[in-house]
């Protein structure tokens, strides 16, 4: 053998980071384009893409999850934020792509068309469905949209009097072919999903049109055809206020968010969830052990993220000593999460493609990435200039910055602590550009990665880990540097 196998480097008594370690090229037979990435976020949801955003307040909002969906990866929009605010975030990303919106915004005929300009502000768009009395499942009278009240002069007219009434309608059962070529057809914006009685049950938006021709691989909701968003909550007692109107609001995925995740408090918050909405998948952690893991998946979890003190803007290892290196820690606790078939997500210490090849490859299914999209221009912040550099701001969440919301803290178990001590910082961030244009950038990168190992999927990669077809090595610190870009006056990447 050329080099050594993980199962006999992750005996040793070191714990090794993914730099600390090279992978072995293997044999191509495929082209790039061969590649597929699919793999399981969780027991019962797969991503085209497996990358997801970290639930951090200066990471993922709605345009983050939205954006990342398209690409065929997942958001987790972050619980640093009031109920109402975290919930909207969910909305925004349901009516994005919508498939079969089954909870539009609503008017009745009594209200007055001042409300259409509030809606197409607040939500930019315009196109509304007029029921009996502004609620689901009551008799659709009629839509209205901005070019229905552009010239009228009284805010205060009644939508009744210049709603559309010749309305084209599909009835509740149809699939989402049918009503693309119904829409194709009368070249309608939105098409009213209705039953027997002409009561209004869904909508669906001719954007989805081209949006399915333009992202092929985005991450949809098997039933709705809706775009895959997850929201993250906390182990506190009031998290189960939370957690109702974030499934009411379509949400697929709950993450549990604490840096250390085997407590007692967070098995108590997984049982609840599953006892409450057994449909509802489960993102547990953090973990680093087999014990930790062992403890959320009996509780119910149905994955895990793996990584404790390793991100970079945390201090956790600095402050309390504890955590482990990360490629151990994934490589470990794969081991133990896929004997029992729950995928895992490697969750910090990602710097680059070539980090995100090694922790798919040691066992994880998917990625969590912070700092690689705090600079994007779809994640929350601003685009301010220093010494001529765009930045953007970017937070741990347990920096004292972010612990004075008090989320941030029941993250740390410190909410009731009248001395707060940070396990995070806050800073900056360079500046990189749209996740539509990123994102694609990672992926090829992945694949190329993929292709020098010598295999095509995520699955064959793991399947060639256990019979020992993958081999590593130890690198030294004068090979890292070899690895590196070295010997330039000055480069561009």
């Amino acid at each position: 053998m050329d080099g050594y196998i993980a199962k006999e480097i992750f005996n040793d008594k070191i714990g090794f980071a993914y730099d600390d370690l090279i992978i072995l090229p293997g044999y191509i037979d495929f082209s790039v384009s061969d590649i597929k990435l699919r793999s399981n976020l969780t027991k019962n949801i797969k991503l085209n893409t497996p990358i997801v955003s970290s639930p951090m307040d200066t990471v993922t909002e709605h345009n983050m999850a939205i954006q990342l969906a398209l690409q065929g990866g997942i958001g987790i929009i972050h619980c640093n934020n009031s109920i109402d605010e975290q919930v909207e975030h969910v909305k925004k990303v349901k009516r994005f792509q919508n498939g079969f919106i089954t909870n539009p915004v609503l008017l009745s005929p009594e209200q007055p068309i001042s409300e259409i300009y509030r809606i197409k502000k607040q939500h930019g768009f315009s196109g509304i469905p007029i029921t009996q009395n502004g609620r689901m499942d009551s008799k659709l009278l009629g839509m209205v949209s901005f070019r229905d009240v552009d010239f009228v002069k009284n805010k205060e007219t009644s939508i009744g009097d210049v709603m559309l009434t010749d309305l084209i309608t599909i009835e509740e059962g149809s699939s989402l072919e049918d009503a693309y070529e119904i829409l194709k057809e009368s070249k309608r914006s939105r098409l009213p999903v209705v039953d027997k009685n002409f009561n209004l049950k869904s909508l669906i938006c001719r954007k989805d049109l081209a949006n399915r021709r333009e992202y092929p691989n985005a991450s949809r909701n098997r039933i709705t055809n809706q775009l895959l968003v997850g929201a993250s909550v906390t182990t506190h007692l009031n998290t189960n206020e939370r957690i109702i109107p974030l499934i009411k609001a379509g949400v697929d995925v709950l993450v549990i968010d604490s840096a250390q995740g085997n407590s007692l408090y967070q098995i108590k918050t997984i049982k609840y969830i599953k006892e409450k909405f057994p449909d509802i998948d489960i993102i547990a952690g953090n973990v680093v052990t087999t014990k930790q893991a062992k403890n959320l998946i009996d509780a119910g979890a149905d994955a895990l993220r793996v990584g404790m003190g390793i991100g970079s803007i945390c201090t956790t290892q600095e402050v309390c000593g504890v955590g482990r290196s990360q490629a151990t820690a994934v490589y470990k606790v794969s081991r133990y999460a896929k004997s029992l078939g729950i995928p895992i997500i490697a969750d910090g210490s990602i710097k680059n493609t070539g980090h995100i090849v090694k922790a798919l490859t040691l066992g994880a299914s998917t990625v969590m990435l912070g700092s690689m999209l705090a600079g994007t221009e779809d994640s929350p912040g601003e685009i301010f200039y220093k010494d001529g550099v765009r930045l953007k701001n970017y937070r741990g969440m347990g920096s004292i910055e972010a612990m004075k919301q008090t989320s941030s803290s029941e993250r740390y178990l410190a909410q009731n602590e009248n001395i707060k001590v940070a396990q995070g910082v806050s800073g900056t961030v360079v500046t990189k550009g749209k996740v539509s244009t990123y994102i694609p950038y990672l992926v090829q990168g992945v694949k190329h990665g993929l292709q020098d190992i010598g295999s095509n999927t995520v699955p064959k990669l793991h399947t060639m880990l256990d019979d020992g077809t993958i081999e590593f090595e130890i690198r030294s610190m004068s090979s890292m540097r070899d690895g590196a870009i070295h010997g330039l006056y000055d480069y561009k990447k």
